[in-house]
């Protein structure tokens, strides 16, 4: 099969190319918008493998949770190419892609949300896929649920941004793995074998997951947090 990924959920854009288990991959440059560089670098990894877009299986891409306007690249350009070939969409979870990196047998994954708050998600790796536990929360740094048995590891940006949570997460001896963030060829990994499934999706069905449908505070609340209007 040959499956290409995009992922723009953070700062780290990125898209990759899954060719029968072999995968290639471009970083977006920082200092630029994803929006400006993802799709030439989409253009520069099938001409180096000598493929146009109709001749993919699939296209996965990170459907979030993340950065607002980040999701809405990753999946306008998934679902631009997805329409003009005719092609499936397979939606990975960009908390899932930081605890398959991650590699534990149960992972709890910490994306930096913004605004003060963090995605949190905890997977467990069942029959070798990583299953999410409950669902995916938002929530302040001191609020974030630690699992309270032993055999956990925490990963993502979000333990660098907020050392009330680093703080926390030692104290319960969870070890974490901070340097970990979404991308597009953990994306791929996980993608393949759901295509291959024929799990992809419609292209017109396809949405970011925000999580948080509230992108910024009002004047009031931000006055009564001690903020300037």
């Amino acid at each position: 099969m040959q499956i290409l990924a995009l992922e723009t959920s953070t700062e780290l854009g990125s898209c990759a190319l899954w060719r029968d288990g072999g995968v290639s991959e471009r970083i977006c440059p920082t200092g630029r918008s994803h929006s400006e560089t993802l799709l030439p670098l989409v253009r520069e990894l099938l001409a180096e493998a000598g493929l146009k877009v109709g001749q993919l299986d699939a296209i996965a891409f990170g459907v979030g949770p993340g950065a607002f306007t980040g999701l809405r690249v990753a999946c306008g350009a998934a679902q631009g190419l997805a329409v003009a070939a005719n092609l499936p969409l397979v939606p990975v979870s960009s908390l899932e892609t930081m605890a398959a990196q991650a590699g534990g047998e149960r992972v709890l994954a910490l994306l930096d949300a913004r605004m003060g708050e963090v995605y949190s998600g905890s997977y467990q790796l069942i029959d070798g896929v990583y299953r999410l536990l409950g669902e995916i929360r938002v929530s302040a740094p001191d609020a974030v649920l630690l699992p309270g048995e032993p055999g956990w590891v925490a990963c993502g940006n979000a333990i660098v941004a907020y050392p009330v949570l680093a703080g926390r997460l030692d104290a319960a001896g969870i070890p974490v793995q901070a340097g970990i963030l979404p991308t597009a060829a953990a994306v791929v990994r996980l993608a393949a074998p759901r295509a291959a499934r024929g799990e992809g999706i419609d292209a017109a069905l396809a949405a970011p997951l925000y999580i948080r449908d509230k992108v910024a505070k009002t004047v009031a609340e931000r006055l009564s947090e001690g903020g300037r209007a």
